[in-house]
């Protein structure tokens, strides 16, 4: 076998165009996309996996097929919900036999700047805000939060893979161009409508975290410290114990995991001495707590 950048097909005729029921089998496969993933070429494995049908099809040839999975074995890391964006693509590069060599570069162009348009509009976009909606539903006892939780996002998975498969498909390098000239732009509002949906989650979910503190003040009513901070600013410690966890993270290289266990053992002291309020009475008598 000749090496990666010495890799050419035998026949260069363009092969038919992929049948339908091919490319169906190819996106119910890209949901394996991540199952053998790894530090070293991370989802090359499903991803070819995901595209042997399609590459099967084309090329009869089992020496260009071979070539063409040895291609497609490359490093490749892109958003694991738009990943079929990029196998119509590449598959259609494919059926016309273009050059080994531009493929993978397409592959690898198109792949890398769709992993951050796709975690914006995801992870911190779509996610957040079903999330947001189905939790509330499940706090207050409704088993129809989980199930709609599933059911939304795996319908809007899909919808997106089967859509973009046979769109970029037939679009083929069309569909490049037109991705990468709208590609920051998109990016940039997709990252604003996940903060501020972020944001919003702060004050909706966090607003429960308030302090517990009273001072005595003589024969008057005591002195709530809470109250002074909501003249200051509203959910003003879910903001605070968010940007910490920020510091934490983005500054000092916590982990997720530490900083779960810092919010933890906060919430434990901040209960036994009656920090934090609550229906509950504090184990450790406290001066500042007020009955």
């Amino acid at each position: 076998m000749a090496s990666k950048d010495n890799l050419k097909y035998v026949d260069t005729n363009p092969a038919p165009r992929v049948s339908k029921s091919t490319l169906t089998k190819m996106i119910w496969r890209s949901c394996q996309l991540q199952a053998a993933f790894n530090y070293e070429r991370m989802q090359s494995a499903g991803w070819l996996w995901a595209m042997l049908p399609g590459l099967e099809e084309v090329h009869t040839n089992k020496e260009d097929l071979s070539t063409s999975m040895v291609s497609n074995m490359d490093f490749i890391n892109t958003h694991p919900f738009a990943v079929t964006f990029v196998m119509g693509i590449v598959l259609s590069m494919e059926q016309q036999k273009v050059d080994v060599q531009t493929i993978r570069s397409v592959r690898i162009s198109v792949a890398a700047p769709l992993g951050g348009i796709g975690d914006a509009l995801f992870w911190y976009t779509l996610v957040p805000i079903t999330a947001g909606l189905t939790a509330n539903m499940a706090i207050k006892g409704s088993l129809l939060g989980p199930i709609l939780y599933f059911i939304i996002l795996f319908a809007c998975e899909m919808a997106l893979r089967y859509g973009l498969m046979y769109w970029s498909y037939n679009l083929g390098m069309k569909a490049v161009s037109m991705m990468t000239e709208y590609a920051e732009e998109f990016t940039h509002a997709a990252s604003i409508l996940g903060v501020f949906i972020v944001g919003a989650l702060i004050a909706n979910y966090g607003g429960g975290t308030q302090l517990g503190i009273s001072i005595a003040n003589g024969k008057g009513d005591p002195i709530v410290i809470q109250n002074y901070l909501n003249m200051i600013l509203p959910c003003i410690l879910p903001l605070l114990i968010t940007l910490l966890m920020f510091f934490l993270i983005k500054k000092k290289g916590w982990t997720p995991v530490k900083c779960i266990g810092l919010i933890l053992v906060m919430g434990i002291v901040g209960a036994i001495f009656g920090i934090w309020s609550g229906s509950y009475t504090p184990l450790v008598p406290v001066p500042w707590t007020v009955a």
